[in-house]
């Protein structure tokens, strides 16, 4: 029996028996890779992060993030990076030195920026007011939880989730509340894949048909508009460096995410000189950032970290910050078309936050149900992009009050 024994020590059967919460966090992980595989819900980003949670549960393989005191001295000094590697394994490696730096968030903004066309929101200004309004669930749910316990950072990352932007909540959580980064990042990013699920009965239950049914082609072609972008090819090259630079006086704290977002899109717009950087930001340092990103971000639930009390309060706090936001543009949008004559879909302000595309196509795709001729995606997309902004701007206010 002896080599059986021992034959049988090598294996993690052993762990798995006495370690209950990670065959939950194993099947957690596989319902990721589900809905990001099967159901096509983001998946680019569940795929990576689903696999990532069960390689942190895996027993035995050692592969889970591990909490910041063990890679500190007595002194407050961080291990360095290849202790980090030699004691920890590769995804804490990957963990400190790319999450925790607050690096990886904003090169994906560089990446957002070079694939988005500001074209739409210039062309509707007013529709970008309602990206505005659809941060209305960050700062409702941030003063919730600081009721419900929450210390003010905590809260602050927590809000954040109802912006609807991934990165944005990993890089305001690696600053302000760095032990609720996974939780976080997994209930953002898996609200962000089920827009689908979340905008259709909140729109259905705060609209009347005769609002999804409003025709924003018919309301430009009944009241045009009297003023007219004569060079849009210029203003779409000048929007990013303005932008850049207003933000930065009036929110600094927000410059590396807004920053990194400008300029990503500057570089998309000046066209062929500077096609390279443009397929570079969006192709090989986009996509090998998501991948680290989803990985290292998966790998911090383990079933310690995330079988927890305030973690599902966590996961439930953020989906009504998303449920308000979109709720919030809703009621901004009907608020606005009880002063004006050309009156605006409702479901243009439920697109405000920052869940681009998806949040447009879904809205897109309820408008074409009740009017087949109505299709409202690019008037949808100038408030979703809007939201990018919006939420990237929030996160610096926060961070410059409580950081």
């Amino acid at each position: 029996m002896g080599p059986l024994e021992k034959l049988y020590d090598i294996t993690a059967f052993g762990e798995l028996l006495t370690q209950p919460g990670a065959a939950l966090m194993l099947a957690i992980g596989v319902f990721l890779l589900f809905l990001g595989i099967r159901k096509r819900y983001e998946p680019l980003l569940l795929v990576p992060i689903g696999f990532g949670v069960i390689l942190a549960n895996l027993p035995g393989a050692g592969m889970g993030i591990v909490e910041e005191e063990m890679v500190m001295f007595e002194d407050g000094r961080y291990m360095n990076l290849i202790e980090i590697a030699g004691e920890y394994g590769i995804m804490n490696y990957l963990y400190y030195m790319l999450i925790k730096t607050g690096f990886l968030p904003p090169i994906i903004f560089l990446g957002v920026g070079a694939l988005t066309d500001f074209g739409p929101m210039l062309r509707n200004l007013r529709l970008s007011l309602f990206g505005a309004a659809a941060q209305l669930g960050i700062f409702t749910v941030f003063f919730v939880a600081i009721a419900a316990g929450f210390t003010p950072q905590e809260a602050g990352a927590l809000g954040i989730i109802g912006g609807g932007d991934g990165p944005t909540a990993i890089y305001i959580s690696i600053v302000l509340a760095p032990h609720m980064l996974g939780p976080i990042a997994i209930a953002a990013y898996s609200y962000m894949a089920l827009v689908p699920v979340i905008i259709p009965p909140i729109a259905r239950g705060m609209c009347t048909n005769k609002e999804l049914a409003i025709n924003m082609k018919a309301m430009d072609k009944r009241f045009p508009s009297k003023r007219q972008i004569k060079n849009i090819a210029a203003v779409k090259i000048a929007f990013p460096i303005v932008m850049g630079i207003v933000v930065a006086f009036f929110v600094p704290a927000a410059v590396p995410l807004v920053g990194m977002l400008m300029f990503g899109n500057l570089i998309r717009e000046i066209g062929v000189a500077t096609g390279r950087l443009t397929e570079a930001a969006t192709g090989p340092i986009m996509n090998t950032a998501t991948i680290f990103l989803g990985l290292a971000i998966g790998a911090t639930m383990t079933s310690a970290t995330f079988l927890d009390v305030r973690t599902l309060g966590i996961i439930f706090g953020g989906l009504v910050a998303f449920a308000i936001s979109v709720a919030g543009g809703i009621v901004a949008v009907k608020i606005y078309n009880l002063f004006a004559k050309k009156k605006i879909n409702p479901l243009i302000g439920a697109t405000g936050l920052s869940a681009v595309p998806m949040a447009s196509r879904v809205a897109s795709e309820i408008a074409v149900k009740h009017d087949p001729s109505n299709h409202l995606l690019q008037y949808c997309m100038a408030s979703n992009i809007s939201g990018v902004i919006g939420s990237a701007v929030a996160a610096g206010v926060l961070i410059a009050f409580l950081a």
